[in-house]
């Protein structure tokens, strides 16, 4: 499976370009999945429904089903998170995975910017990072892409993965 990130600090539009970019490469025929990487403690499942019940009884997993998704919940229960490989490694096969988040980690990513945040970049020392889609002009030596310019964006990331 081919990998590319977007990360960013928070604020800076990287979900909503991955959005835009799970849209533009389905779009071209691809099956796209997607990992996001929450700094926080977060929870799917809701109180008084079976599955948290099933959780908070002490299931290590609880898979819910129906006719339309199945979704898998994996309870840590004091482990420490696991790294990106492992999740990666329990996804099925797509052509492409996008990643959201996960900054620290070596895969090839596009930083998100917007200069209303008022935070630096992360790109300088970090390699990974390939290009900067921000919506105001950068002195980088990274190559800057319009955040808004989906297509653009998405052609650079295919550019990058090669066929």
């Amino acid at each position: 499976m081919k990998l590319y990130g977007i990360a960013g600090w928070k604020n800076s539009g990287k979900t909503g370009l991955m959005e835009r970019l799970v849209a533009e490469f389905t779009a071209r025929g691809l099956r796209v999945s997607t990992v996001k990487h929450a700094h926080h403690s977060f929870d799917v499942d809701q109180p008084d429904k079976d599955s948290y019940r099933h959780r908070a009884a002490g299931a290590a997993q609880v898979m819910l089903s129906s006719a339309n998704r199945w979704a898998l919940m994996t309870e840590l229960q004091g482990a420490p998170e696991p790294p990106l490989a492992d999740l990666l490694a329990q996804l099925a096969p797509v052509d492409l995975v996008l990643v959201e988040g996960f900054k620290r980690e070596d895969h090839p990513k596009i930083e998100a910017h917007r200069a209303a945040t008022g935070q630096g970049l992360l790109a300088p020392g970090d390699p990974t990072i390939r290009a900067i889609a921000s919506d105001s002009a950068l002195a980088t030596d990274r190559p800057v892409l319009h955040l808004d310019d989906t297509r653009t964006i998405a052609d650079f990331i295919a550019a990058e993965l090669g066929p």
